[in-house]
């Protein structure tokens, strides 16, 4: 399969009778059970950045919180500027489906879809201080392939994994029998099939939240092997940006902080394959039960 754009699927078009909304389609693509939020978080940033119409602000950080499940089918995005300075603009953007209806019976759904607020900066002259050393993982040459051709490999069954090459930097292939529970951290090097560019060369900032939006893969590594399934919607997803690379490769590295009563907190560091800290992201996941009993599990001081 022919792999798909994702500057493309997530390309937004100025509506010519209401200032500062947007619309798209969004592609099937880049679903697991519905599509990313990942995805659709980029979405609402493809709106913000052409609300701007100021290359020179670039995407610096941003939280979304996820109201209402969004399928792949027409948006709308309205985009609101809480704040434009000199070396800083603010932004507010309600997407949505174009055809949701508000259930009348319930007066807390309004079919909001997600809200977004991001910070967009110009370069200023500052410290260049690093805090943290690159996560001690396999390196791309050695990291493990994830094509093994399993019916139960998510990166087989999910149409979002067809869109990016990824090979396991820290943990094992959770999918294959004979697998142990581990720490609570999973790592990747991930890639877009589509390479993923900006004016400049540079690596797209917009198509950094899809790869960070992966992170319930150390929730798995935790728990390990037995009866209980579940998947993880997203409640919110932030994203920090704070350096540039001209690089592919990416490492998605991922830990678990806490799982209780329902719902979950992980975060991830993402690094290019030359040892550059390029951005981070925590999120909060709601953990809806599939099968089994769910565990409890200390992996605190595993290694």
């Amino acid at each position: 399969m022919t792999p798909t754009d994702l500057a493309a699927d997530t390309a937004v078009r100025a509506d010519e009778t209401t200032p500062g909304r947007y619309h798209l389609t969004l592609s099937d693509r880049w679903d697991y059970l519905l599509p990313s939020g990942g995805v659709a978080m980029t979405c609402a940033l493809r709106a913000a950045e052409a609300a701007l119409g100021e290359p020179a602000l670039r995407f610096a950080s941003a939280t979304t919180i996820f109201c209402t499940p969004i399928h792949p089918v027409p948006l709308v995005a309205d985009v609101t500027i809480l704040r434009r300075g000199g070396s800083t603009a603010q932004v507010r953007v309600g997407l949505r489906e174009r055809d949701a209806k508000a259930d009348p019976e319930d007066p807390t759904d309004n079919a909001r879809g997600l809200e977004l607020t991001a910070t967009f900066v110009r370069d200023r002259k500052g410290p260049d201080v690093r805090g943290v050393a690159m996560p001690d993982v396999r390196s791309l040459a050695d990291a493990l392939p994830v094509e093994d051709g399993a019916g139960n490999n998510p990166h087989a069954r999910f149409r979002f994994y067809h869109q990016v090459e990824c090979k396991v930097a820290d943990g094992e292939l959770y999918w294959v029998d004979g697998l142990v529970a581990g720490p609570a951290r999973y790592a990747r090097w991930m890639r877009y099939k589509a390479p993923q560019r900006d004016a400049e060369g540079r690596l797209d900032r917009l198509a950094l939240p899809p790869l960070i939006d992966t992170m319930p893969t150390a929730l798995h590594r935790a728990i390990g092997p037995g009866p209980y399934r579940f998947y993880a919607p997203s409640l919110d997803l932030t994203t920090y940006v704070v350096d540039d690379t001209d690089r592919e490769w990416l490492l998605v590295a991922v830990t678990l902080r806490r799982a209780h009563r329902g719902w979950a907190i992980a975060d991830a560091e993402v690094w290019d394959d030359q040892g550059r800290f390029i951005a981070y992201g925590s999120q909060a996941m709601y953990l809806h039960s599939v099968s089994g009993e769910p565990p409890v599990v200390d992996a605190s001081r595993r290694t």
